[in-house]
């Protein structure tokens, strides 16, 4: 029996050792490689962070065209007062099979009023930021575009109210996508009294 316990207490001891052991060499190496890094005598690499690669794209999107692309105007009421301000109503619906993509920012499906031959009013003529769609089959993206009567400038003018109102007469409308000029909506007549 006391052989047994002499054999059980000398291989707890064994594996003791063995792990104090092992602790005070592995310390030891870390110990030694602080030094060396922080001391810039590093024989081993050193891992460092660097940028991400940029994603492979496997497939790309292509623009929407007239193809797959339908462009419809409506405004809200025929008639506005002289000052007032007018609602148009500006959906884009993608026709195509396949997906596209398509700016509908009021810089990328562009609202144009004319009176005659001469443009009035464009919702492009201040800058605006993209607003990107991805447009499957069936899609449709509906915006509200409002006109306050008014004429735009060659130069961009933020507040609309700033800008010379339209006289009496009747005005047509027509969106149209900036990136691809022939697709354009049926023209719609308004009258400004």
């Amino acid at each position: 029996m006391y052989r047994r316990r002499r054999i059980v207490v000398f291989s707890a001891l064994v594996v003791v050792l063995f792990v104090l052991g092992f602790t005070v060499y592995s310390l030891g190496r870390g110990a030694g490689a602080v030094i060396n890094v922080a001391t810039g005598n590093a024989s081993h690499a050193v891992l460092e962070r660097s940028t991400s690669p940029e994603p492979h794209h496997s497939a790309t999107v292509k623009n929407c065209t007239a193809k797959n692309t339908r462009l419809e105007l409506t405004a809200k009421t025929a008639t506005v007062a002289v000052g007032g301000s007018l609602d148009w109503v500006a959906t884009i619906t993608h026709e195509g099979s396949d997906s596209c993509i398509i700016d509908a920012s009021d810089s990328g499906r562009v609202l144009t009023i004319t009176s005659g031959g001469e443009t009035v009013w464009r919702s492009d003529s201040c800058p605006t930021e993209a607003r990107t769609l991805l447009m499957a089959k069936g899609d449709k993206d509906v915006q509200t575009i409002t006109w306050n009567a008014s004429r735009t400038s060659d130069q961009c003018v933020e507040n609309q109210d700033d800008l010379p109102k339209v006289d009496r007469g009747t005005y047509v409308g027509v969106l149209s996508l900036k990136n691809a000029p022939k697709v354009k909506s049926q023209p719609v007549t308004v009258e400004v009294q």
